[in-house]
């Protein structure tokens, strides 16, 4: 016979287990904000932008036109793969004088750029926010001196470069979402052992248990007298006394 389980089983469960779900979860959040803010690195980002527009004598001679913003865009692509080129990459670790190779600075940078959009961005991110910010200003200025060789074009503009607040915040870890997540999971995790503990538990606990594992009847059940329905230890001592004096009386 197919066993099911009500929903007020299932609270009775939970009710059962509540202190180890809470435990569970409160031990992950912990486990968690531990890890947050001893173990890992913050990391910071900064970002420069600059525009694909018209040559400089391209504006001073002719109008602008559509087909040129079309060639800029389709410029872009190209454009984002010399960013991350060794060309450029090579320059701007030898100009910071980082300990970095031009693979792992390309790791460090984000090039990206709205859909038929002139303007791009280059993000960099690094533990340090200073040197975050230097790598994504040089990087944009040595991509900008080298296209006109590249490309035999000069149409970069720079629009934005980075720039590092008083106070920089990190973009990575977020101690909140991190902290969240570690409690959600660990409220799964203490439900889950409440139910595989409530599985594996074999005792008989009620007159429905005996029924249903030894496929018996039951006759009779032996009450359990607590120590309050006991009687006093005086009240049982008085009883006896007089008693005892009934049973002089009549032997007198």
């Amino acid at each position: 016979m197919e066993e099911t389980i009500s929903l007020k089983e299932i609270f009775e469960v939970l009710k059962k287990r509540i202190g180890l779900i809470i435990s569970l979860a409160i031990l992950a959040a912990g486990l968690s904000a531990a890890y947050t803010f001893f173990l890992v690195t913050p990391t910071y980002q900064a970002s420069s932008q600059f525009i694909v527009s018209q040559s400089q004598g391209q504006q001073e001679n002719t109008p602008y036109d559509i087909n040129d913003i079309r060639t800029n865009v389709e410029l872009i692509n190209t454009y984002n793969d010399i960013i991350k080129s060794p060309r450029v990459l090579d320059i701007v670790v030898e100009e910071l004088g980082v300990d970095y190779s031009s693979a792992t600075l390309a790791e460090k940078l984000q090039v990206s750029s709205s859909e038929q959009s002139q303007v791009v961005s280059v993000t960099a991110t690094d533990s340090n926010a200073m040197l975050a910010a230097d790598l994504t200003n040089t990087t944009v200025r040595v991509f900008k001196e080298e296209v006109p060789q590249l490309m035999n074009v000069d149409n970069v503009n720079v629009l934005s470069s980075a720039e590092v607040g008083s106070d920089p915040s990190p973009v990575s870890p977020n101690p909140a979402l991190n902290i969240a997540i570690a409690l959600i999971v660990g409220l799964m995790i203490g439900v889950g052992i409440a139910f595989l503990l409530e599985y594996l538990d074999n005792s008989i606990k009620s007159e429905q248990d005996i029924e249903e594992s030894l496929v018996l009847p039951v006759l009779g059940v032996v009450s359990t007298i607590t120590a309050d329905e006991l009687p006093a230890p005086g009240r049982s001592r008085k009883k006896s006394n007089v008693t005892e004096m009934r049973g002089e009386s009549v032997g007198t």
